[in-house]
């Protein structure tokens, strides 16, 4: 219930029960009710979840009748409707990374969600409620479930573990299982197949009492998905999809394997699922991480990509379920562009992200009424209205769904966003930079003299030169002075050149900040030309992200938050109150700081002397903007929020 709704009721309580008793007291009884009606209007606002972006990381899927369940970078997420619309669940702030459904004994469902680091939970209400059920569950990194009968086994980084009772209780079942990192699970009849990390395939035919490894023939031990599905002989077919050798196919239980990859273009699998197409054969699906998705009508013998619609090519999650007219739906799950659906096996996607909150936003920035948004694998979103909608703004961007460390070298994804006038520039993860001079309607590759493509930090000189400068990952500092069309490196003296974070002076010294990975903070007094290394009293070096306020420097560390009033020639640790001080993210608006880290917002009103929580304690604020009279804050999985100045400064003095 919201803060200033409860003043309200409050005060009808004691205007209903108190003013029957003492007529007397009535008129003062009314300035109560009106001035907590005046509080209200100040104190409830709170933090306000915009409308998306929709998207987001999509891991794992699991169907039971009409509902479909997404688990996400930020929890699960429940579709009654194929996905046309989405609701969040009550498990909301933990990676989920394997759900599995089956039937309990009062008549309803058991939804079990695998997380990493967090364990196992159960819901036996459709996701309002989950419980953690992890006594004996030693590994808490889960990254595959699967049910067998009244069985449940949990494949994490450290084996198999099984549980008889809904995950009450578990026991590890790893006898013969001589590689642990257990990354998929599969069940035919009282066949269990583990697939692992690097050391291939292993069988239990008991329970997981004993385990066998059986590769013969698998040549990629690295195994990321297995599929079952019948084959003519009333048995079933085995298939395995590998980190960079495509699909392998058993056809007796893993005794030996053969490579089907004909036509399958791209080898690194993330995911299999297998439909049955109604005519008594099966469509195999392949969900790849830089080719999006292959179909194959006969066993794996040939290979065709059917990626009409999709527009997000890293797959990581494959579900088929039943739809009203009879025939199926396919479900194809994202790593940062969200859920799509196929209702013809395939051949063409749909889009289907419609309240899907999921999103993990790396950088926000204002330029005139827009507000943009960074997506960690879904490019950049508009919002002309303070979030009420926001709208894709992806043209001439690569494909933004897939990784520098993908098999073709040169994709990306948004780290960071800058605003110069007009021009619009967006850092990304091994594309470099992009401009965009029609708010972000079009963009353009600026990368002439840009050596270094994994571009995480931009900064803009707030003097009339407007100089760019970008901060890359293990090729330092460059600097562009016409808007992106050059580049120019700028790293004497920069010692370490894993740049996380830029700040330049507003003053007339114009200096220069850049905030690395481990090496602490180099200033520059001549734009770059040289740095010196201004690590004095910063005991955490893992810095970033830089506030500048007047003639105050502060840097966010995974230590908290630190303070320079001499351009970094000394600092001190300003954490009174910062009970969370994995920073990620600094704001400043007039007198007011704002910190974002792994437990939520923090205010400073006093230079960092002291700190309040303000809300978004279980969210992971990884970027912040200041437009008009609200803060917006950016977090992982679960898009943007945001929150008027009033009711921050307000929430603050009452201490909330």
């Amino acid at each position: 219930m919201l803060f200033g709704e409860t003043l309200t009721e409050i005060a009808l309580i004691n205007f209903y029960s108190k003013g029957v008793k003492h007529m007397y007291k009535v008129r003062s009884i009314l300035v109560l009710f009106f001035l907590s009606l005046m509080h209200a209007g100040v104190a409830h606002a709170q933090w306000v979840q915009t409308n998306g972006p929709y998207g987001g990381m999509i891991n794992s899927f699991a169907v039971i009748g009409t509902n479909l369940f997404a688990g996400t970078g930020g929890g699960v997420f429940l579709s009654t409707n194929n996905g046309t619309s989405w609701t969040e669940t009550g498990l909301t702030s933990t990676w989920v990374s394997a759900l599995a459904v089956s039937p309990n004994g009062a008549g309803g469902t058991n939804i079990f969600a695998g997380t990493l680091e967090g364990g196992v939970f159960l819901s036996t209400d459709n996701g309002t409620s989950w419980t953690a059920v992890n006594n004996g569950l030693t590994n808490t990194n889960v990254r595959a479930l699967t049910i067998s009968g009244t069985n449940l086994f949990a494949g994490t980084e450290g084996g198999v573990f099984l549980s008889a009772n809904n995950g009450t209780s578990w026991t590890d079942v790893n006898n013969g299982l001589t590689n642990t990192f257990v990354r998929a699970l599969a069940v035919n009849g009282t066949n269990l197949f583990v697939g692992t990390g690097n050391g291939g395939v292993f069988l239990s035919t008991n329970n997981g009492t004993s385990w066998t490894d059986v590769n013969n023939g698998l040549t990629n031990r690295s195994v990321m998905a297995l599929a079952v599905s019948p084959n003519g002989a009333g048995g079933g077919n085995l298939f395995a999809g590998t980190w960079g050798g495509g699909v392998f196919l058993s056809t007796n239980n893993g005794t030996s394997w053969t490579e089907v990859n004909n036509g399958l273009t791209h080898l690194h699998l993330n995911s299999l699922a297998v439909n049955s197409n109604g005519a008594g054969g099966t469509n195999l699906f392949a969900g790849t991480c830089s080719g999006g998705i292959f179909r194959s009508t006969n066993n794996g013998t040939s290979w065709t990509p059917v990626n009409v619609g999709l527009t997000h090519l890293q797959v990581h999650a494959l579900a088929v379920s039943p739809n009203v007219a009879g025939g199926t739906n396919l479900f194809a799950g994202t790593f940062g562009g969200g859920v799509f659906r196929s209702t013809d096996n395939g051949t063409s996607w749909t889009e289907v992200n419609n309240g899907l909150t999921a999103t993990s936003v790396r950088a926000l920035a204002v330029s005139g009424t827009n507000l943009f948004a960074g997506i960690w694998g879904g490019g950049v979103f508009r919002s002309t209205n303070n979030g009420t909608s926001w709208t894709a703004v992806k043209t001439g961007l690569p494909d933004t769904s897939v990784p520098h460390l993908s098999e073709h070298g040169t994709h990306s994804w948004v780290f960071a966003l800058a605003a110069s006038g007009t021009n619009l520039f967006a850092g990304t993860a091994g594309g470099g930079v992009f401009l965009s001079t029609n708010n972000g309607t079009n963009w353009t590759a600026v990368n002439n003299g840009l050596t270094h493509l994994q571009v995480r930090t931009l900064a803009v000189s707030p003097d009339p030169s407007g100089n760019l400068f970008a901060g890359t990952y293990a090729g330092g500092v460059f600097l562009s002075t016409n808007s992106g069309t050059s580049w120019t490196a700028v790293n004497n003296g920069l010692t370490n050149t894993n740049v996380s974070a830029l700040a330049v002076s507003p003053d007339s010294s114009g200096n220069l900040f850049a905030g690395t990975y481990d090496g602490g903070v180099f200033l520059s007094t001549n734009k770059g030309t040289s740095w010196t290394e201004v690590n004095n009293g910063l005991t955490n070096t893992n810095v970033s992200a830089f506030a500048v306020s007047g003639t105050n420097l502060f840097a966010g560390t995974k230590g908290g938050v630190f303070l320079s009033t001499n351009n970094g020639t000394s600092w001190t640790a300003v954490n009174n109150g910062l009970t969370n001080t994995d920073v990620s993210t600094l704001a400043v608006s007039g007198t007011n700081l704002f910190a974002g880290t792994g437990g939520g917002v923090f205010l400073s009103t006093n230079n960092g002397t002291s700190w309040t929580a303000i809300g978004l304690t279980n969210r992971n604020v990884i970027a912040f903007a200041v437009r008009g009279t609200n803060l917006f804050a950016g977090t992982w999985g679960h898009g943007v929020w945001q929150r008027p100045f009033f009711d921050i400064i307000n929430a603050a003095k009452g201490g909330r």
